[in-house]
C-alpha cells in the first residue's frame, strides 16, 4: 500500500481519508465554520500540507453532496497541486445558489483530493500533428 504523507498545520484539521474502501478521493475537510452567502466564493483552509509522491499530482474536486443539496462548486475546478508544493491546501469553494447561504461546519467535508500519476512530457513542434478518426471535432462534436 503506498502512503501519502500528510502534516497537519493545526491541531483542529482532519486527515485526509476515503469514506469507503475503493473510494477514488480522500475526502478534504473545512478548518473553521465558514458562511457562504449567495453567490460568494471564499478560500477555505485545511490545517493539512501533503508531499506528493515524485510523479504524481494532485486534483480538488467537488464534492457532488454539497453541489446536488446546497449548490457549493469549487472555483477553479479541479484545482491542481504540484508533487513539490508543500504548503497547505486550500479550496475556493463558490455558493452558486442565488437565494440562500450556506454554512459549513469545522470538520465538515468540502472537497476530495484525487492523487493521479503525471507524465513528464516535453513539448516538440512539429510541422503537424497525427490524424484520428475524432480530428478537430470538440464542444459537442460527438453528438450526445
Amino acid at each position: 500500500m503506498s502512503e501519502l504523507r500528510c502534516h497537519k498545520l493545526d491541531e483542529r484539521a482532519v486527515l485526509p481519508s476515503r469514506a469507503h474502501v475503493g473510494d477514488a478521493g480522500l475526502d478534504l475537510c473545512c478548518l473553521d465554520a465558514v458562511e457562504l452567502s449567495p453567490g460568494e466564493r471564499a478560500r477555505i483552509p485545511t490545517g493539512i500540507a501533503i508531499e506528493l509522491p515524485a510523479g504524481h499530482a494532485g486534483l480538488i474536486v467537488p464534492r457532488s453532496g454539497l453541489a446536488a443539496k446546497h449548490g457549493i462548486a469549487i472555483v477553479n475546478a479541479p484545482g491542481l497541486i504540484d508533487e513539490g508544493y508543500r504548503g497547505e491546501l486550500q479550496v475556493l469553494l463558490l455558493n452558486t445558489d442565488s437565494a440562500s447561504a450556506v454554512r459549513l461546519e469545522a470538520g465538515e467535508r468540502i472537497a476530495q483530493l484525487v492523487v493521479v500519476g503525471v507524465a513528464a512530457l516535453t513539448p516538440v513542434e512539429v510541422d503537424a500533428v497525427g490524424e484520428s478518426s475524432r480530428g478537430d471535432g470538440g464542444f459537442g462534436s460527438s453528438g450526445r
